[in-house]
C-alpha cells in the first residue's frame, strides 16, 4: 500500500521541478531514516519497444528512491541543504517486465552525511545504493545503482 501524503509530495515535487518524475507516477510504499521503497508501474509510458522498462525510467526510479530518503532527512535537520546527484552508475541485469520496485537502504549513511555537511559547512558526497526487483516475479536484483548524493548547506 503507498503511503498516499509520501507519494504525493513526490508527484507534487515532480510536476513543479521534474516533470519526467511526475510522467512515471511512482508511488512511495515504504520511507524511514533507515529504508525506502518507492514503485514504479510497468505501462504504456514506461516500458520500451520489448515491452520492459525503459532504461531511462529505471534511472529515474532510483533517482526518487534515493532522492526521497534524502530530502527526509534533510528536513529533519531544518537547515537549507542543496541536494544534487553527481554521478551516476547503473548495472542493468535483466530485463524488468512488471512493476519495479525500487529499494534504498542507506539511510543511516546519509542521515551521517546531512549531519557531516551541516558540522563542515562544506559539499560532502556519498555514494547511495540502489537495488531494483520486480516483486511479482522474484526478488532477485533486475539493477543496481550507485548515485553519487552531494550535500551543501545554502547561505543564510
Amino acid at each position: 500500500m503507498a503511503l498516499l501524503k509520501e507519494t504525493a509530495y513526490l508527484r507534487i515535487f515532480g510536476a513543479f521541478k521534474i516533470p519526467l518524475i511526475f510522467f512515471v507516477k511512482p508511488s512511495v510504499l515504504e520511507l524511514s531514516n533507515k529504508r525506502a521503497v518507492v514503485k514504479v508501474p510497468l505501462s504504456y509510458r514506461t516500458k520500451n519497444h520489448l515491452g520492459s522498462m525503459y532504461f531511462g525510467v529505471l534511472c529515474t526510479g532510483a533517482d526518487c528512491a534515493g532522492g526521497i530518503m534524502a530530502m527526509k532527512l534533510i528536513d529533519a535537520q531544518k537547515k537549507k541543504i542543496s541536494l544534487v546527484f553527481k554521478d551516476f552508475h547503473a548495472e542493468f541485469l535483466k530485463r524488468p517486465t512488471s512493476d519495479v520496485h525500487f529499494v534504498c537502504e542507506d539511510g543511516a549513511a546519509i542521515e551521517q552525511l546531512v549531519k557531516k555537511t551541516v558540522a563542515s559547512g562544506e559539499r560532502e558526497n556519498l555514494g547511495v545504493h540502489v537495488v531494483a526487483i520486480c516483486p511479482k516475479e522474484s526478488q532477485e536484483p533486475v539493477a543496481r545503482f550507485i548515485l553519487t548524493l552531494s550535500l551543501k548547506c545554502k547561505k543564510a
